[in-house]
C-alpha cells in the first residue's frame, strides 16, 4: 500500500474507521471524510491520517472535497444511513434519503475520482454495501433498494473500467457489530419488549454462524481488494455474512 493514497467517506467509525485503520496500517496514507468532524478527527489522529469534510449526497460538497484532496488511488464508499419503517408507511422523503446516502452518495464519489484514476492507469473503487444488496429485508424497504442499486452500480463501472487498470467491487456485510446494529436492537426492544441481550441474538440468528460480524472483517476483506495484486479481481459483490446468502 506504501505510496497509495485511499478515502474512505464515514471514516469515523464502526465499519469505516476499521478499514481506514487497515489501510493506514499497511502503508497507505489516508484521507477520511464525511460529516462528523470531530469522529473523523479522533480516527485520524489515532492512524495518522487526514481529515476532510463532506455531504455525500450532496453534488458541489464531493466536489470542492476531492478537488481539495488531489489524485486518489483507492476509494472506499462507505458511507450510508439506513431508516426502518413499513413500506406503507415509508415517506417519499425517506425514500429519496436512502437513495441520495447510500446510492447517489456512491455515483457522485465514485465520478470524482474515475477519470484520475484511468488517466493513471490505476484505481480500486470498493463499495460497501450490504447483505440488502443481495437479499430483502422487512421495514427496509428504501435501504434494499438503494443497496441493491450499488451492486448495479458496481457491476457498470466495473466492465467500463476494465481495461483502464481500475478495478470496482463490493463488500456486502450481514448485521455488523456497529452503531447501525445498536440503533437496530433498540428499536426491537421498544417495539417487542426484548430484553437487548435477547434482540442482538435476534439480529445474530440471520448468519448461520449465530454471531454478529465484527468491522475488523470487513476491512480484511476490502483491505484485500484495493491490494496492488487483486487487479483481476473486479464486478463483484462479496458477502461478509457466514453463509446468510449461501
Amino acid at each position: 500500500m506504501r505510496g497509495l493514497r485511499a478515502v474512505v467517506t464515514g471514516g469515523g467509525s464502526g465499519i469505516g474507521a476499521a478499514i481506514a485503520e487497515a489501510l493506514a496500517r499497511d502503508g497507505a496514507s489516508v484521507v477520511l471524510m464525511g460529516r462528523n468532524a470531530s469522529r473523523l478527527r479522533e480516527t485520524a489522529v489515532r492512524i495518522g491520517g487526514e481529515v476532510q469534510r463532506l455531504d455525500v449526497g450532496d453534488e458541489a460538497s464531493v466536489s470542492a472535497a476531492f478537488a481539495a484532496i488531489g489524485p486518489v488511488d483507492i476509494l472506499v464508499n462507505n458511507a450510508g444511513q439506513v431508516e426502518t419503517s413499513p413500506l406503507k408507511t415509508t415517506t417519499l422523503e425517506a425514500w429519496n434519503r436512502m437513495l441520495q446516502v447510500n446510492l447517489t452518495g456512491t455515483f457522485l464519489c465514485s465520478r470524482a475520482v474515475l477519470e484520475g484514476m484511468s488517466e493513471r492507469g490505476f484505481g480500486r473503487i470498493i463499495n460497501v454495501a450490504s447483505t440488502a444488496g443481495i437479499k430483502g429485508y422487512a421495514y427496509v424497504a428504501a435501504y434494499c433498494a438503494a443497496k441493491h442499486g450499488v451492486l448495479g452500480l458496481t457491476r457498470a463501472m466495473a466492465l467500463e473500467l476494465a481495461n483502464k487498470g481500475v478495478t470496482v467491487n463490493a463488500v456486502c456485510p450481514g448485521y455488523t457489530e456497529t452503531e447501525i446494529v445498536e440503533k437496530a436492537v433498540s428499536n426491537i426492544v421498544i417495539k417487542t419488549g426484548r430484553s437487548p441481550e435477547q434482540a442482538r441474538k435476534l439480529l445474530a440468528a440471520s448468519n448461520p454462524q449465530r454471531r454478529l460480524i465484527q468491522p475488523q472483517e470487513v476491512a480484511t476483506t476490502v483491505l484485500w481488494l484495493a491490494r496492488r495484486e487483486s487487479n483481476s479481481i473486479t464486478g463483484q459483490a462479496i458477502p461478509i455474512c457466514g453463509g446468510e446468502t449461501a
